[in-house]
């Protein structure tokens, strides 16, 4: 975490980044995520010296509330599905391909 964070920031990066440890997110991925997260915020809000246009106009993360989570050019990986998979017990779940995986995991 950078040391310019205020206390409020350093809370919600930690909460972030165990949501996503949660989740099953490796660890790297959960602290680019947290970061980004906190930076867009603070971003919005006034409280970094810079930030891009679209961090900016762009919807705030807690707006947005993971509507574009993955939204991709093919949406979930077939990792991602194998996990929600397992998560959710679907049986045969490791000799299916990735459409048969969106369609177990959507069907629950």
């Amino acid at each position: 975490m950078p040391e310019e964070w205020s206390r409020k920031r350093e809370r919600q990066y930690r909460h972030i980044k165990d949501g996503q440890l949660d989740k099953g997110v490796s660890e790297d991925e959960a602290e680019e995520i947290a970061a980004r997260t906190v930076n867009k915020t603070r971003a919005q809000e006034g409280e970094s010296e810079e930030a891009s246009r679209t961090s900016v106009e762009d919807k705030s993360p807690s707006e947005r509330g993971g509507e574009r989570s993955h939204s991709g050019a093919q949406g979930r990986t077939e990792e991602q599905l194998y996990e929600d998979a397992k998560r959710q017990g679907v049986e045969g779940r490791s000799t299916m391909d990735k459409e048969e995986l969106r369609e177990a995991v959507d069907d629950r």
